[in-house]
């Protein structure tokens, strides 16, 4: 079973097909519902006081969990491949505490009042605060890691963090580089968040013990769902209904990221459009100005490219985990992608 086998359609005018949402999410991790079970219980326990104020945000976080991609990827891949084992849990723990901590750091970067649906940490309390509580996540992460006792795991999370950080530094030097290549955005992102999810698909073909040419499969899907993810990610400020994504369109081009549908329109228009839309941006872009750059972008084919490459990106990653296929597991793995990759609202 592949994503075309599963009909997965990116392109902006299939959004009269069905969409996944979180109550189809639950029905697609059912299969490793009692490994989220056990994730549940020792997330709980992990975040649990090492003083009041800790406690305080560690419930506030564990309010709003996320749709928690990374660790439904790898519980479905280690059950599919056979490698699951009493370590595995804690592996996804490491990497999805690493993933929180980077999200706290995000809201302070972006000044973000509110993530999921609710306020953020430095919101609601302060920046100080949402940093040392990031860096308490990311201590966290790492002493699971020890007590978990791989060197090899150790030095593929921590090589992941590392790219996070690149990536995270990376996208703040090209703010409002409008000149930015497709390569240049796609290695930013495959830093920034595919890192985790290239990860979190190494942990069964590491602690499982498999060849490396499994492990750089696995690796590989890894990478490019997670590139996918983020493609889809970055198209909701063009595309995402408010509602539901908790934050209003425009806000990725009013402070001046640029992500693929703007890359690809602005490579791909009459030049002096394309220099009357980088001189709207240069000069800042308020919510007023934001239905013209749109309109810019759906006119120049930026909405739509950006579906099909993430399409493509993740046909691609599959290719390589097709000897996985034929179980209940790589099924849910098949619709998770679509999942990941087409979150338009």
């Amino acid at each position: 079973m592949t994503l075309k086998t599963a009909e997965i359609n990116l392109s902006e005018g299939s959004k009269s097909s069905k969409r996944l949402d979180s109550t189809e999410l639950k029905r697609l991790i059912e299969p490793v519902k009692e490994d989220f079970a056990v994730f549940d219980d020792k997330m709980a326990e992990f975040l649990r006081g090492d003083s009041p104020l800790i406690s305080s945000i560690a419930q506030h976080l564990l309010k709003s969990k996320g749709k928690r991609i990374r660790p439904a990827l790898l519980f479905l891949l280690t059950r599919a491949a056979g490698t699951f084992d009493k370590n595995t849990v804690d592996a996804s723990l490491a990497i999805e505490l690493i993933h929180a901590a980077t999200l706290l750091h995000d809201d302070v970067v972006d000044e973000s009042y509110m993530r999921r649906n609710q306020e953020t940490v430095n919101f609601k309390w302060t920046n100080l605060i949402a940093v040392l509580m990031g860096d308490y996540l990311f201590a966290k992460a790492f002493k699971i890691m020890s007590s978990i006792g791989s060197l090899q795991l150790m030095n593929a999370i921590s090589q992941a963090t590392e790219q996070v950080s690149v990536g995270e530094l990376r996208q703040i030097e090209e703010t409002r580089n409008y000149d930015v290549s497709e390569k240049e955005y796609l290695g930013i992102i495959a830093d920034k968040t595919a890192s985790l999810f290239d990860v979190a698909c190494q942990v069964g073909p590491i602690l499982g013990g498999l060849d490396e040419e499994t492990r750089i499969k696995c690796s590989q899907f890894g990478s490019a769902l997670g590139t996918s993810f983020q493609i889809a990610d970055d198209l909701l400020d063009f595309v995402g209904d408010a509602r539901v994504t908790g934050k209003e369109p425009g806000n990725d081009v009013m402070t001046g990221k640029v992500t693929l549908p703007l890359i690809y329109s602005l490579h791909h228009s009459d030049s002096a459009k394309a220099d009357k839309i980088k001189e709207l941006l240069n000069n800042g872009v308020g919510q007023e100005d934001f239905p013209q750059v749109l309109e810019f972008v759906r006119k120049n084919g930026g909405i739509d490219y950006a579906y099909s490459r993430a399409e493509q990106i993740c046909e691609e990653g599959f290719a390589g985990v097709n000897f996985l296929e034929g179980s209940e597991y790589f099924n849910s793995l098949t619709e998770i992608a679509q999942f990941a990759t087409r979150r338009a609202g």
